[in-house]
């Protein structure tokens, strides 16, 4: 496989890849972090609202803390801060690299920059999937 074959198919596809996936979980992480802030602000302005003719305020109420304690066990549960997060470390990391390769910068200055490349773009790549498979085996573990 030739560098620019490597830097193709394998270099630029985890870096759009890692990307994607951070984008994905800040969205979520962001959004269901709103809601949840929507929802509880949302309740003391619904109890001063209840009197004897409004007392269906109260299921209101009870609806709305119900749905931010799910709204807040789905964003612990998933984890979606920490995936945004490592997910957008490794894809920095991943392009760090490529720019450090593309201008023969240290330690890619050497005659054997190719192959100084790929160890230690498949390490990050795989000290990322050991990472992932020990956290999935830990939460096998806690829930299962």
């Amino acid at each position: 496989m030739s560098p620019e074959e490597y830097i193709r198919d394998r270099l630029d596809d985890q870096i759009a890849w890692y990307g994607q996936k951070s984008q994905w979980n800040q969205k979520w992480f962001r959004g269901l972090r709103v809601l949840e802030i929507v929802f509880a602000m949302s309740i003391p302005f619904f109890v001063s609202e209840i009197t004897n003719d409004t007392h269906y305020l109260k299921g209101i109420v009870g609806v709305i803390a119900v749905c931010v304690a799910v709204i807040s066990g789905l964003v612990t549960l998933y984890k979606f801060q920490e995936n945004w997060i490592e997910y957008r470390t490794v894809a920095e990391t991943l392009k760090h690299e490529k720019f450090l390769y593309m201008t023969k910068t240290s330690p890619y200055n050497e005659d054997d920059a190719f192959h100084a490349l790929v160890e230690r773009v498949e390490g990050v790549i795989s000290k990322e999937n050991t990472t992932w498979a020990h956290i999935t085996n830990e939460k096998e573990k806690q829930h299962g």
